[in-house]
């Protein structure tokens, strides 16, 4: 097969036990006969060589002769070419794409034109195939894109570049499931998250609580234990503490009472209010979260770097959109990507096996390690240049509990392509600066379930991504859908305040601000199931959140073709 695009060329020397330097590839993309050339700089290379550098390029193409005039070999067509490149088509209308969830525009939500929210152009879906009749998907798309690498220039230092990660449980789970298991975690929970509350309300124990005088003023800081309403219609939420539960009453008609119908069990709230004349019952007055301060002002990167926000590849499904991430890697290869240096993947790599009814029956690859092979060469493709970090998720080869540990060390050696960095689910990712909390996001389907469909659905993912930022946890119900694991601490709490929220899971598009906390949910790039069919659920496919880590703003670049 020719060597026409840089990511056939990468996945040519990678096969060949070598990664290259993206001016490397740039140089051999542009040789007369890029076959020949990558012949002669592997015959160049020394034995010892595990990076192929544009030094290398240059002198084997001198001593092959194999550097002739690139446009003897022809180019694909020019409508091609700026579609794969992947140029932003002008702005488009909504209406013309209602599956794009485009942010609350509420209070609460930056609108464009603030320098800290979402940019104009954040709200464009880049069109980047449309144009490409469907007959010629994969080639018009994968052909024109060497043209478009011709001129990219990644001259980014790396020793620019910083990325750290904490909260990562890979090597230090300790649960055992026992009984005293469950009381160290939520005894973490209780102590990491009242510490947020505590500053708001003059709380007591509710062993203190329950031995003052009736009608004194008192505050409880607990999780929720109970949620019942009365036949009148108030509601009675029951606090646990350290030393005990309280009830306490909101009545139907305060103010603040429709926060009860976003109460999950087992979150951490605080109340004020007034002991009834017997002293068994707090009438609530007001109610708080742990929350993101209104105040909270995001970090961002000292210098033009951007980051890619991908999820649910699902690669090893029939329903992989192959086509549409082959387009997306050629436009990392691409000038208008040049600044793209981190790519950021929030779970389910592959599809797995067994992981719903009739799984078997959908799947392209049945055996798993074959999957993550499979995974393994498309992530081949993107630029060798690029900084990766992936965490799993639900159909991943790990535990199903979360916090979910990083794959194994035999997933690890299969995954070794541009030395990816691995961690657990959830894990904070510190990117130049930026706080990226990534999570994968199966705790979403519970919140989304339980409240009401305003405050969170699928269409609007980012919503429910809101909820679990006011809650400062990302999955705070246990024993419900979500499988949590006892740990010695509790690593799904929202210790500090991120400045970007990435999930995946629910395969729809959403994003949007919280409190200046961007809150993305980038979507998936697997077609629609008969199990997704079945069970109603229209996914968003190829869609790529390109996050300005300098400014937080940020465009969402589609690399499928439409329907029409």
């Amino acid at each position: 097969m020719p060597l026409e695009t840089p990511v056939r060329i990468v996945t040519e020397l990678a096969r060949r036990g070598y990664n290259a330097e993206q001016e490397a590839v740039t140089l051999l993309s542009g040789a007369g006969v890029p076959e020949h050339a990558v012949e002669a700089v592997v015959d160049h290379a020394a034995d010892d060589a595990l990076r192929i550098t544009a030094a290398d390029v240059r002198a084997a193409l001198a001593e092959s002769g194999a550097d002739e005039d690139r446009s003897a070999n022809g180019t694909a067509g020019g409508s091609a070419a700026e579609a794969a490149s992947g140029e932003t088509a002008p702005r488009t209308d909504p209406d013309e794409h209602p599956f794009v969830s485009t942010g609350d525009q509420s209070s609460e939500t930056v609108g464009a034109g603030d320098k800290t929210g979402l940019r104009d152009g954040s709200e464009t879906v880049a069109e980047t195939a449309d144009s490409i009749p469907p007959g010629a998907v994969e080639e018009a798309a994968r052909g024109s894109a060497a043209d478009a690498a011709d001129a990219v220039d990644r001259t980014a230092d790396p020793s620019l570049r910083s990325l750290d990660i904490v909260g990562d449980v890979t090597g230090r789970s300790t649960g055992t499931g026992e009984y005293g298991d469950f009381v160290t975690v939520f005894r973490d929970r209780y102590e990491k998250l009242s510490k947020q509350l505590r500053g708001r309300v003059n709380h007591r124990p509710t062993e203190a609580i329950g031995s003052m005088s009736g009608g004194s003023d008192a505050a409880i800081v607990g999780l929720v234990n109970d949620i019942r309403s009365t036949k009148n219609g108030h509601w009675i939420v029951e606090l646990e503490d350290t030393t005990g539960t309280f009830p306490c009453l909101v009545m139907k008609d305060r103010k603040f009472a429709g926060l009860v119908e976003e109460l999950l069990l087992d979150e951490c709230v605080a109340v004020e209010g007034t002991l009834s004349d017997d002293g068994e019952i707090v009438f609530v007055d007001s109610m708080y979260f742990p929350d993101v301060p209104r105040t909270h002002t995001p970090n961002t990167a000292d210098r033009h770097v951007q980051a890619a926000l991908v999820s649910d590849l699902h690669v090893g499904s029939r329903e992989f959109e192959a086509g549409a991430w082959d387009r997306f890697a050629s436009w990392l290869h691409s000038e208008a990507a040049a600044s793209v240096e981190y790519l950021l993947i929030a779970g389910d790599m592959v599809e797995g096996v067994g992981v719903y009814p009739g799984q078997d029956e959908e799947l392209d690859i049945v055996d798993i390690y074959d999957q993550y092979e499979a995974f393994s060469e498309r992530l081949k493709d993107v630029p060798g240049d690029m900084e990766v970090v992936m965490i799993p998720g639900n159909h991943d080869a790990v535990r199903l509990a979360e916090p979910q540990p990083g794959f194994d060390e035999t997933l690890r050696d299969i995954m070794s392509a541009h030395d990816a960095r691995i961690t657990g689910n959830p894990s904070l990712v510190t990117v130049e600066g930026v706080n990226v909390l990534m999570y994968h996001g199966v705790s979403l389907d519970e919140v989304i379930a339980e409240l009401p469909e305003e405050k969170a659905s699928y269409e609007e993912p980012h919503k429910a991504m809101y909820q679990l930022l006011k809650k400062r946890h990302v999955a705070p119900q246990f024993g419900g859908k979500t499988r949590l694991a006892p740990e010695e601490r509790d690593y799904l709490v929202m210790e500090e305040v991120p400045d970007v929220f990435h999930t995946g899971h629910v395969h729809k598009l959403g994003w949007g601000k919280y409190h200046n906390v961007l809150a993305v949910n980038s979507g998936c790039w697997q077609a629609q199931t008969d199990f997704q069919k079945s069970v109603n659920i229209d996914p968003d496919v190829a869609h790529a959140p390109i996050l300005d880590l300098d400014t937080l703003d940020m465009t969402v670049r589609k690399f499928a073709y439409s329907s029409g």
